[in-house]
């Protein structure tokens, strides 16, 4: 079914940061690594290509030809891991602009996706892939142009090897895509919140709680995430609407993250935990 041009919601097919985790613990949440889907004015966008990518190509077989515009964050494995297994890349017919800024080292995305193909890696190459792909290599402070009224600002997150962050733009509405990025100890990061200024709704890397991340035994700092009483600072400080504690820890099983989204929506009301499965609709 075409994506009707009122609609603009966001599904959750990836919830899970660092690496996948299947299993009885992590049933209801999901345990699929990073991927989101907006649908927006006739449009598909496509954020970051973690292993909830590959039930979302399952699901696209139903909707031959597809056409679509794939952002990616950043290329660390756990985000981009799901794509060599994204089946509707292999279908010759379907269409994908993909988005992502080069790396530090002078990497484009097209390089990077392609090395995690190349032998020993995996045993078919990139370039096997059979639909039309359009590579862009974006920069930081850049405003992308989709058409009919849909833009992407662009912003830059505090992430190792770093990271982009995405504000997806239509009819007045804004969904925000933050993951991964690290808060500030002295201070909330002033690109974050512009980034996510008066946004509907805000996915916000919220990995650990800070009881974790400043651990005597085994501190986070610096790993390049944050947490989910960081992540209700932005919030507020932007004056979004919905904070969706996003990029969950391996380690973090449901009960455990029950307890995150009780204690998160007695701070924040508009706090809610990110599942696989998940829809928020601007425009129902």
């Amino acid at each position: 079914m075409p994506i009707s041009e009122k609609e603009f919601s966001v599904h959750f097919w990836g919830v899970r940061g660092s690496i996948a985790t299947p299993g009885v613990g992590t049933v209801r949440y999901g345990g699929n690594t990073p991927c989101v889907e907006i649908r927006c004015h006739g449009k598909r966008l496509i954020m970051d290509g973690g292993t909830g990518i590959r039930a979302l190509g399952q699901y696209l077989l139903k909707e031959m030809p597809v056409e679509g515009h794939i952002f990616f964050t950043h290329s660390h494995w756990d985000h981009i891991q799901g794509f060599p297994f994204f089946i509707p890349a292999f279908i010759k017919g379907n269409t994908f602009d993909i988005y992502g800024r080069i790396a530090p080292n002078g990497a484009t995305l097209q390089e990077r996706l392609e090395d995690q193909m190349h032998h020993p890696n995996f045993p078919v190459p990139l370039r096997i892939m059979g639909s039309t792909m359009k590579f862009h290599n974006i920069e930081i402070g850049e405003k992308i142009d989709l058409g009919d009224g849909v833009i992407v600002e662009t912003g830059m997150l505090n992430h190792p090897g770093e990271a982009t962050g995405y504000r997806v733009c239509w009819d007045n509405y804004a969904i925000v895509y933050a993951t991964d990025t690290e808060h500030f100890a002295d201070g909330i990061d002033q690109n974050l919140v512009n980034l996510a200024r008066n946004a509907d709704v805000l996915i916000l890397d919220a990995t650990y709680s800070d009881e974790q991340y400043w651990s005597k035994v085994s501190p986070k700092v610096g790993w390049g995430h944050s947490t989910w009483q960081e992540a209700i600072k932005v919030a507020e400080s932007a004056n979004v609407k919905t904070l969706v504690i996003y990029h969950h820890d391996p380690l973090h099983d449901d009960d455990y993250l029950d307890e995150v989204g009780k204690k998160a929506k007695e701070q924040f009301p508009g706090a809610i935990m990110a599942r696989e499965g998940m829809v928020l609709s601007l425009t129902a």
